[in-house]
């Protein structure tokens, strides 16, 4: 049934795109299903924005569904309100005022992945008394296949009349992530419907180093899987000129241990051994148990309070981190500074008022978060933001500030990518820093080495690079440091 409506809402674009944008919606407004992977900071938003008023004033579809990360809900209503002229109706946890959305004339319905799931059972009804378009934001929130969320959404992709993922980071940690997103648009044509074969095929294993022919399957997967996406997805990246950006400075600061932090540092990293490596041999690195093991060395390695309460030094990280901001601050510029933990980032807002501090992270409200954003947006004297990578990495413009400091790395690719380009995307006009501060002789030269890794499979696997570069710069040494990294031989304090 075609939704009619006495007065139509104004689908007028509010600025013009740019013309990698434009080529963008071009190149997918009459694909029934498309992908939108631009790398983060080029603008997807408006891309997805200017696609559905195509959409909506050329009556391809009577409702558009706009879905995303539940923190993400508010800025999404302020990028509508600076894009166009619709304002969308909210689908919420609220099973009450939802039935009104799905039972009013909206054009425009704007959601979150929990509350699809929650409302699973009057979509698939609702879906059937209209043509609607869907829009993943953020699609790597279904890249594990097997999980509750993935299925709801596999369920319910054949009623919508046109699909949409988008993410700049769409292999998000390892090559196989994104699969499930593929078979949310397509049920498994491009990618096939054996999720475990396709992983076995791209896992970026920590044998890789050691079993050559291995390395061989691995590289011919990862070189094809870009020519089974092409036909349905759009990517640019900072790198292929399409828009002129500042430059990024990747910088390493490398920093030594407080005392009393690399004695409980080497007592856990000897207990970790006992149960990560086997008979000289890692075991699979992405067993719940070892992922959990190694990364409590990251958190000593970051701030030994984190695993142990009478620690009160000031850890070695801790020095480095204030000569920055002091620098940063005192040159009149803003910086970010990422922790994994909530722990970290309570402690350090607290070390650091001095310089105006605010922070977001997991334990707080999205009102506290979105008034500590607010903050550091628009108070001059806010000069420091603490935020973790899980509240605080994606759908945000940071560009008030040019520097970011990693204070600690987890093991996640994406958390690492989205993190650093808060600040580098469009409308900044300053270079921007990335400072990585990394404890010696420590696990963080792993996870450093490891993203590194996981950086160049995801950058093959895209098509941003060639083989040959590749070739060049990969190295499968990963499990051979954290073997090292994990060695029972006594060391003397660097």
């Amino acid at each position: 049934m075609t939704l009619i409506l006495k007065r139509e809402p104004n689908l007028a674009i509010k600025h013009q795109a740019f013309q990698y944008q434009r080529e963008a919606v071009e190149a997918i407004r009459d694909l029934e299903y498309s992908a939108i992977f631009h790398e983060q900071g080029l603008g997807k938003t408006k891309i997805a924005i200017d696609l559905l008023l195509y959409w909506l004033e050329n009556k391809v579809i009577d409702t558009v569904m706009l879905v995303v990360k539940k923190g993400l809900v508010a800025n999404w209503v302020r990028e509508f309100k600076a894009h166009s002229h619709l304002t969308p109706r909210l689908l919420t946890a609220d099973r009450r005022s939802n039935f009104y959305v799905l039972n009013s004339p909206a054009r425009l319905i704007l959601t979150h992945y929990e509350a699809v799931k929650g409302e699973r059972k009057r979509l698939q009804l609702f879906l059937k008394t209209r043509a609607v378009a869907v829009i993943l934001d953020e699609a790597t929130k279904i890249k594990n296949p097997e999980s509750d969320l993935a299925q709801v959404f596999f369920e319910l992709a054949p009623l919508f009349k046109r699909r949409v993922i988008m993410t700049g980071t769409p292999i998000a940690n390892r090559p196989y992530d994104v699969w499930a997103q593929i078979k949310f648009l397509d049920n498994g044509k491009a990618l096939g419907n054996d999720f475990e074969g396709f992983k076995r095929e791209l896992d970026l294993s920590n044998d890789l180093g050691t079993d050559k022919e291995a390395q061989e399957t691995f590289e011919l997967a990862l070189r094809g899987l870009n020519d089974k996406l092409t036909a349905f997805s759009v990517r640019e990246t900072k790198d292929t000129g399409v828009i002129e950006l500042p430059a990024k400075l990747v910088k390493t600061i490398r920093t030594d241990w407080e005392p009393r932090q690399f004695d409980l540092y080497t007592q856990v990293r000897e207990s970790t051994r006992a149960i990560v490596v086997q008979e000289g041999l890692l075991t699979e690195d992405d067993a719940e148990e070892a992922i959990k093991r190694l990364l409590r060395l990251v958190q000593i390695a970051s701030n030994p309070a984190l695993v142990d309460e009478s620690y009160t030094s000031d850890p070695g990280k801790w020095i480095a981190l204030l000569d920055l901001i002091t620098d940063i601050t005192a040159a009149g510029e803003k910086c970010i500074v990422w922790t994994t933990f909530t722990e970290n980032a309570d402690w350090l807002a607290t070390r650091l008022q001095e310089f105006g501090v605010t922070k977001v992270h997991g334990k707080l409200s999205m009102d506290q978060r979105n008034r500590a954003i607010e903050l550091f947006l628009k108070d001059p004297e806010c000069r420091v933001l603490i935020a973790t990578p899980g509240a605080a990495k994606e759908g945000l413009t940071l560009t008030v500030a040019n520097h970011v400091i990693f204070f600690d790395r987890g093991f996640s690719l994406d958390d690492y990518l989205q993190a650093q380009d808060r600040i580098h995307r469009v409308s900044q006009v300053k270079t921007c820093y990335v400072y990585n501060l990394i404890m010696r002789d420590s696990i963080d030269e792993w996870v450093d080495l490891l993203l590194q890794a996981k950086k160049l499979a995801a950058q093959l696997a895209q098509g941003d690079i060639s083989y040959d570069y590749y070739k060049t710069n990969m190295s499968y040494s990963y499990g051979e440091i954290v073997r090292g990294i994990l060695d029972l031989e006594d060391k003397k304090m660097p």
